[in-house]
């Protein structure tokens, strides 16, 4: 076959790839997921915040970490109240009482001055930017089919990492302007995706029969934490989220220490979003029909082990290569994971279990930058990065653990159909 062949032959490859990647997929999935990355194309807040408080408001770094913690709080605080919401109003209520609230208090945090009005409105924005969560996360397990959940949460996932990429990379040029329109820039974007909510989504949330009622009781917060195997995923999810976070942690903290400049870390960075929006689509691909325990498993050693070699990077070009290795666990961690809280919920408590399963995430977001700075600060980086490597072999032990129980423990059953019902042109063309 001649170059030009070979060439056609490679690209028919691609778009049939491609087309297998996004075909099938309701169309009400794809506006969500358009939401979605308007969302992350307008999160300049998280990027720029630190610099904004210490270098355009004098405040310390103490300060600046302490705001930052309280961001957090926010977000764990919020996690148990916006599943429950998104149970009892419904996904698309929830949605755009957390949109319209976010877009509120950002727009408020570019005008406050008072340090104690800053810290009491960021942590107003950490409850109302993480209140949309378990919305989003029970509207997909809604309207797409079970064996398309992994796909579908994997597109989303990599629409999250493709708005944060661009949005981190406008956020330097938008705070040389100004850092109040970096504010107003984020509060507009969230504004639109609560319109994009209210227009094109209609409610989602499985109406439940009489015959329903009564035959399965009603999912409250009690009946999740008693669920000993979907609350120890939750634990786990934890651990993950504790190495994870170490990239945007304990990292930055480590380089510094060791001589290297921001720049330095930045670059090394950088190769988590090139890799998550370059291969997240291909590896789900490859990983949508294999064994979720095996691949959390895998994922779970590769996550710790690869921060674990970061005890033994002496050039950014290494730092660059364990960035490789974690990032390539988040890629197959991520979808799994939220596929498998999906499988393992009951249709009418999504939204409950959804927001424990936040929780983890928020919690770990709270507790890793604690964590990082004790253990750089008492023993030393090299015991951080031994502890991410324990932590990842404890939580592949316990993924194998949890998940030999048989099918029969999984309580997932086939999307319900929307209301209204979805026609054939809903679906995307294969």
């Amino acid at each position: 076959m001649s170059r030009a062949g070979e060439r056609r032959t490679g690209e028919g490859r691609i778009r049939r790839a491609v087309r297998e990647s996004v075909s099938g997929l309701p169309r009400a999935f794809w506006w969500l997921w358009l939401s979605t990355l308007v969302n992350r194309l307008g999160a300049f807040v998280a990027t720029f915040m630190a610099l904004y408080l210490t270098l355009d408001r004098g405040y310390s770094a103490s300060y600046a970490g302490l705001v930052a913690a309280l961001l957090g709080l926010g977000g764990v605080v919020s996690s148990i109240g916006a599943g429950v919401m998104t149970d009892r109003l419904g996904r698309r209520p929830t949605l755009l009482v957390a949109q319209s609230s976010t877009a509120v208090t950002v727009a408020a945090l570019g005008f406050v001055e008072h340090p104690v009005a800053i810290a009491g409105v960021a942590f107003l924005v950490g409850m109302a930017s993480n209140a949309s969560r378990p919305a989003v996360q029970a509207m997909m397990a809604d309207i797409v089919r079970p064996e398309d959940r992994v796909r579908a949460f994997s597109l989303n996932y990599w629409a999250i990492n493709l708005g944060f990429a661009v949005s981190a990379a406008g956020a330097g040029f938008v705070a040389e302007y100004s850092y109040l329109a970096g504010f107003l820039a984020e509060a507009a974007m969230t504004l639109i995706c609560a319109i994009l909510v209210f227009v094109k989504l209609p409610e989602s949330r499985p109406v439940r029969t009489a015959q329903e009622k009564a035959a399965e009781p009603e999912v409250g917060l009690g009946s999740v934490l008693r669920d000993g195997r979907f609350m120890a995923v939750v634990g786990l999810s934890f651990l993950v989220a504790l190495i994870f976070q170490q990239g945007a942690v304990g990292l930055p903290v480590a380089m510094g220490q060791a001589g290297f400049t921001p720049a330095d870390y930045g670059m090394a960075l950088a190769v988590n979003g090139v890799l998550i929006v370059a291969l997240q689509i291909p590896v789900t691909r490859f990983i949508e029909h294999r064994d979720p325990r095996r691949l959390l498993v895998l994922s779970s050693l590769v996550a710790g082990y690869g921060f674990g070699l970061t005890a033994f990077a002496g050039s950014v070009g290494v730092f660059a290569l364990t960035v490789c290795v974690w990032t390539l666990a988040e890629i197959v961690n991520a979808p799994t994971q939220t596929s498998l809280v999906v499988s393992l919920s009951p249709t009418h408590g999504r939204g409950r279990y959804q927001g424990m399963y936040t929780l983890s995430w928020s919690a770990a977001a709270l507790i890793a930058p604690l964590m990082s700075g004790f253990m750089i600060d008492r023993y030393g980086a090299d015991w951080l990065w031994a502890g991410c490597a324990v932590v990842g072999t404890v939580a592949a032990v316990g993924y194998w653990v949890v998940m030999r129980g048989p099918a029969a423990d999984v309580k997932d059953t086939p999307a319900p159909t929307m209301a209204p019902a979805p026609t054939p042109t809903d679906e995307v063309a294969a």
